[in-house]
């Protein structure tokens, strides 16, 4: 429970309009996209660096725990406050400080939307390469938090390496810059990077120096239907094995195609055991050259069809096919337990291969779609949370999808990150020193552990 000093002095920091103490205001704030919830005993909205800064050392004084939030686009419980405490919000900070063409880069406060980033830039000719689904909500700060990416991150990287410097406020209540404003720079250690990813559990970001990339002069969007995934991973592989980078390259499984159809404009293949989204994007004098490079490598066994996209219409649909289909999911069954799991791209065959037996083993519908070019696969088991055994099957299935995935040599998240629902299986993955090390990291940062807690490193 929070003392009323603390709520005397939050006010004063950030002003009576800023804070919020009753139950019922707070209860949207307890919550993010993961469906997780747990009352927060306050909410703050911080306007400025120097409020973040003093708040956080509130915080530490009376050891109340602190959770910085965007717009809970996030599906793991990342911003889910479960000690209660403080949740600071961030929405607030949402201007964009500058943008600077001449050197390709622009300032963000962590409040600012990736689309409002995106249509700041795309006025100078440039954008932001991060690309979410969605990006017409979720925030930098949470996209920088999440180092989360999106289907272009196959050609241009994640967050990652499209941010430059950052301005934050450690756990400790210290302010810190770090990175720089230019493209290259070594001096010193790469804090931006450790930053960015974290989580919130390390700093609250309250300035981005984001690196902006020009708008190319032209795109085109091919669909690749095939007979089997194997088929499909194997012309993944040759793809991404020929000097023409995409800019996208989606994958759907056949299961997913059959699960959506009614809700998409694009004409879908029928009987497809899977299907990709290619989009090269370039110079328009060597797009030509790229799209038949491209389509060669897509040319194999188990090809169905191949077809391009004409009119910019038909490229919307195949796009609105893709995005529509997380939020798709969630109508066909009650709950969708949503993974983002990585593999090697040769390697996604036996993935989908080991998930349908997994799914027949537990009875669990398991559809599967994602970024194929970099073998980020999101893993969607359909479940009704009132039937329990079904949600016990779901809980063993999903183990063992978690160690189907590190057996070939993948990773447990791509872009969704860990907080609270992968984080007692970080274990299996990373090795006792090197959590250890994590944690060291963390108590550096933090020494009171207040920002954040609970997430990312498994209990105890």
């Amino acid at each position: 429970m929070i003392p009323p000093a603390f709520l005397e002095q939050l006010t004063a920091i950030a002003g009576a309009e800023n804070v919020l103490s009753d139950a019922a205001d707070c209860w949207p704030y307890g919550y993010d996209n993961s469906r997780r919830h747990a009352l927060p005993d306050a909410v703050v909205f911080a306007t400025t660096h120097e409020q973040v800064r003093d708040i956080v050392r509130l915080c530490n004084h009376h050891a109340v725990p602190l959770v910085p939030r965007g717009r809970g686009t996030g599906t793991t419980g990342a911003t889910v406050p479960l000690r209660g405490g403080l949740v600071l919000a961030l929405e607030r900070m949402d201007r964009i400080l500058r943008v600077d063409p001449d050197n390709r880069v622009m300032v963000v406060e962590p409040g600012v939307t990736n689309q409002q980033v995106q249509d700041a830039a795309g006025a100078h000719g440039f954008f932001w390469p991060p690309d979410p689904t969605s990006a017409a909500f979720c925030t930098v700060g949470g996209n920088l938090a999440y180092n989360s990416a999106g289907p272009r991150a196959v050609k241009y990287g994640t967050p990652r390496e499209n941010t430059l410097g950052l301005r934050a406020v450690t756990g400790a209540g210290e302010e810190i810059r770090t990175g720089v404003y230019t493209t290259k720079g070594v001096v010193g250690y790469d804090l931006t990077r450790l930053i960015v990813g974290c989580e919130g559990t390390l700093a609250i970001i309250t300035e981005a120096t984001l690196k902006l990339t020009p708008l190319p002069e032209t795109k085109r969007t091919l669909r690749a239907v095939y007979s089997d995934m194997r088929a499909a991973a194997a012309a993944v592989s040759r793809i991404m094995a020929q000097p023409v980078t995409p800019c996208a390259l989606e994958f759907i499984d056949g299961r997913a195609i059959e699960m959506i159809r009614s809700y998409s404009k694009a004409d879908l293949p029928v009987g497809a055991g899977a299907l990709l989204m290619i989009e090269v994007d370039g110079s328009q004098a060597a797009m030509d050259d790229a799209v038949a490079a491209v389509s060669r490598a897509a040319q194999g066994e188990g090809l169905l069809d191949l077809w391009a996209a004409r009119t910019p219409q038909e490229v919307s649909d195949l796009w609105a096919t893709r995005k529509a289909l997380s939020p798709a999911l969630r109508t066909i069954a009650p709950k969708k337990i949503n993974e983002d799991v990585v593999v090697p791209v040769s390697r996604m065959a036996e993935l989908i291969d080991g998930l349908d037996v997994l799914a027949r083993e537990h009875n669990i519908t398991i559809v599967n779609f994602g970024h194929a070019g970099n073998g980020n696969i999101h893993v969607n088991l359909l479940v009704d949370p009132d039937d329990p055994v079904q949600m016990h099957n779901a809980e063993h299935c999903l183990d063992k999808v978690f160690s189907l995935v590190l057996k070939l040599n993948g990773t447990l998240s791509g872009e969704h990150g860990v907080g609270i629902e992968k984080r007692d299986f970080v274990s299996r993955e990373i090795d006792p020193p090197t959590l250890a090390l994590m944690k060291r990291i963390k108590d550096q940062f933090d020494p009171k552990g207040i920002l954040n807690p609970d997430k990312m490193f498994p209990a105890g």
